[in-house]
């Protein structure tokens, strides 16, 4: 109770008193702003234990004169201490000064610790921003290649399906150019781009084919990344459909306030080993672009039935409202 100012105590003797704490605030500060930072943080430790250990010192046998001239200025009465006493108040403001120098150096690393794992997080933000851009932009060359060599086909021995493929193209091309842009898209309106896309492929196939695309959206706003599954879609006809045996390809798209699902089965009509068109570009693009956009919040399951005859994909995308917010907000 000697630092707070009690009846009869005159002002000046209470500021004297007050040194201790002053001596502890240094303490703090001290390797708060310098000691921590410049020294322990560079791993001169041994410097910083050095200099602590000075500081320590100086200010135990500061602290001691320092109190034993206040009471002599103003006659407290006091018995002279002996051995032990010294002792113990050397080995109390030692300890002191330590805890006030490990807690300021504690905080610090702590503090800085923050920083630096939210610079490492705002960086891995940046990146994978940045790389799920740079996968966004290259989906829009890799499916017009496809469209337009499927229309080129279409020209050489039915000009009015053709120009029907175009039209169907021009209203996929208005959502790239308007919805694409954004970090997400109403679902309802990538349906309605996947739709177009199965439209415009629809115009070149056979009657015999079994094209059949499903969609149920359980919620009034349901957003996603765009252009996720248009790669699944793209792979389904450039590999279930044959010119001869019995094809199909059934989508359905699924979705309410807290999973999208993507099915998709086709049946399997793999190029032939000679054939290196696609390279499965688009496949790779759509795991990178799960992984980017709805890291831990998403799961794909893909393969061939034992027989060989179908191909399945199924993407489930939970949480999907937490992960758009995150796409927003970079």
């Amino acid at each position: 109770m000697q630092y707070m100012r009690g009846t009869g105590i005159p002002m000046l003797q209470y500021v004297m008193n007050c040194m201790s704490p002053l001596l502890l605030m240094v303490m703090f500060y001290a390797n708060y702003i310098w000691l921590t930072p410049r020294y322990f943080v560079a791993g001169k430790h041994r410097y910083f234990l050095l200099i602590n250990v000075v500081l320590i010192v100086v200010f135990v046998v500061f602290q001691q004169y320092w109190m034993d001239f206040t009471n002599d200025i103003f006659h407290n009465a006091r018995r002279e201490p002996d051995a032990l006493d010294v002792i113990l108040f050397t080995i109390r403001d030692t300890v002191n000064f330590i805890i006030f120098g490990a807690a300021a150096t504690c905080i610090k690393l702590a503090q800085q610790w923050m920083w630096a794992d939210k610079a490492r997080k705002d960086a891995e933000t940046a990146r994978a921003t940045a790389e799920l851009s740079n996968l966004r932009n290259q989906i829009n060359p890799h499916f017009l290649l496809n469209t337009l060599n499927n229309i080129y086909a279409l020209t050489a021995f039915d000009t009015p399906k053709a120009q029907e493929s175009i039209q169907e193209l021009s209203k996929m091309l208005r959502h790239i150019l308007y919805d694409y842009q954004e970090p997400t898209v109403p679902l309802k309106d990538e349906v309605e781009f996947l739709q177009n896309y199965v439209n415009l492929m629809r115009i070149r196939l056979p009657q015999s084919v079994d094209i059949q695309f499903q969609h149920t959206i359980r919620a009034s706003q349901v957003d996603i990344a765009p252009m996720i599954f248009i790669s699944l879609v793209e792979n389904a006809f450039k590999h279930g459909v044959s010119p001869t045996e019995p094809s199909f390809i059934h989508i359905n798209i699924d979705a309410d306030d807290r999973q999208i699902t993507c099915d998709i089965a086709n049946s399997n009509y793999p190029k032939a080993a000679g054939d290196h068109s696609g390279h499965g570009i688009g496949l790779q693009q759509v795991q990178r672009r799960l992984e980017l956009a709805y890291f831990a919040h998403h799961t794909w399951e893909k393969g061939v039935t034992p027989d060989g005859k179908e191909y399945h994909a199924h993407i489930q995308i939970t949480d999907w409202k937490e992960s758009n917010s995150k796409l927003r907000n970079n």
